[in-house]
């Protein structure tokens, strides 16, 4: 029974999953704060060119 028990301890295959799915959140937050960023600087610049075509 504490052989389980240490072999259960030892086991880190999940560890991998959980990292592995912590930089996809962080590649994903990082997306999203550049393409947010992006979207304002284009509105800008679409309203400025309305503007100067009215």
């Amino acid at each position: 029974m504490i052989a389980h028990f240490v072999s259960f301890l030892k086991n880190e295959s999940g560890a991998t999953a959980i990292e592995y799915g912590l930089i996809a959140a962080g590649i994903s937050v990082a997306i999203i704060a550049v393409v947010a960023g992006l979207g304002s600087d284009l509105n800008s610049n679409f309203t400025s060119v309305q503007t100067a075509l009215e």
